[in-house]
């Protein structure tokens, strides 16, 4: 007997991907089981995928804000099984795999992040959940004019990047622990609402969110730069619970602040007894010259796009390599 087609929902869990997937969610009905997600780092997803639920013939695998590099070899295995993908990215994954099952909606672009190209997709139809993912992923040039074709007056505006960057810095940690929510917990709140600023008006958990990034931040407020060269400063976090939260709305923040130069935020990460100390890297290149984060980062071993990079686990003997390189690197 053959099995029901099934629909399976794969996404990054920052505000990018979530957002992105609530409108495909909202726009598309069906659906209805949490997402395959995790926190932001958790960037090969697909593979879960491919070894749990098995997709094949008939299945429809929509994958979002992850990139295909990360996730090529599962990709592969689902497509050979049968199953159709469609993917919609930002991330730089080099030459792109082409497969007749496999529809790509990529664009690496400075300008662009993933609900963005969804909000392209359906043709602005849920363009408000669309404006949270933006404003969420630090894009305030590409929200803009957005806002202004959906006839959104300033609070209005105010609001969704206030609810975007609180849902981004959700979903920064090291463990499910450090959050208030988990991502694929969240995307079933956030789904409930057609419009997010209702999800702000009807949903305690939005006040939750919002306090804890204003709290979080605020320990950052009298942080000083470790080091500082011509085009930027890199800036170092100490080990604790809100500083693997805060460190990519830190870098958010600093971004937007000098929008001339480049930030770098380094924090330790939790490891067992015995390994050697790591560091994870948030990097952001000039809003003003959005180049050169993901090129930045790859010397490194980490990734990313042209305006924002990350580096997982930086070697602590590699730092101070990676400070005299940030400070001297061509952000043109």
């Amino acid at each position: 007997m053959d099995l029901p087609a099934r629909r399976i929902d794969v996404c990054n869990g920052d505000a990018d991907g979530l957002c992105a997937l609530v409108q495909l969610r909202l726009d598309e009905g069906g659906g209805g089981s949490d997402p395959v997600t995790g926190l932001k780092r958790e960037v090969a997803l697909l593979p879960r995928v491919a070894a749990g639920l098995h997709p094949g013939p008939g299945d429809r695998v929509t994958v979002l804000d992850v990139a295909v590099g990360a996730n090529r070899e599962a990709l592969d295995a689902v497509l050979a099984a049968g199953a159709r993908v469609r993917w919609f990215d930002h991330h730089d994954s080099g030459t792109l795999p082409t497969h007749p099952l496999l529809e790509l909606h990529v664009d690496t672009a400075s300008t662009a992040c993933t609900s963005l190209l969804v909000d392209r997709h359906l043709a602005g139809r849920r363009r408000r959940w669309a404006l949270a993912g933006i404003w969420g992923d630090n894009l305030d040039a590409a929200a803009a004019p957005l806002a202004a074709q959906a006839g959104l007056d300033e609070p209005q505006c105010r609001r969704l990047r206030a609810l975007g960057e609180a849902i981004n810095h959700n979903a920064y940690g090291d463990c499910e622990a450090d959050v208030l929510i988990a991502p694929r917990l969240l995307f079933g709140r956030l789904a409930a609402h057609d419009d997010p600023l209702d999800f702000l008006r009807g949903d305690p958990l939005a006040g939750e969110l919002l306090v804890r990034h204003a709290e979080d931040l605020a320990r950052t407020d009298t942080l000083a730069p470790h080091a500082q060269g011509a085009c930027g400063a890199v800036y170092l976090l100490p080990d604790a619970a809100w500083s693997r939260r805060v460190g990519g709305s830190l870098a958010h923040r600093l971004a937007r602040q000098e929008p001339q130069r480049a930030h770098a935020v380094l924090r330790p990460q939790l490891r067992g007894d015995g390994d050697a100390p790591t560091w994870l890297v948030h990097v952001r290149a000039p809003l003003a010259r959005p180049n050169g984060a993901a090129r930045l980062c790859r010397l490194f071993g980490g990734n990313g796009r042209a305006l924002a990079g990350g580096i997982d686990h930086l070697p602590d003997t590699r730092v101070a390599s990676f400070i005299d390189t940030f400070c001297h690197h061509d952000w043109g």
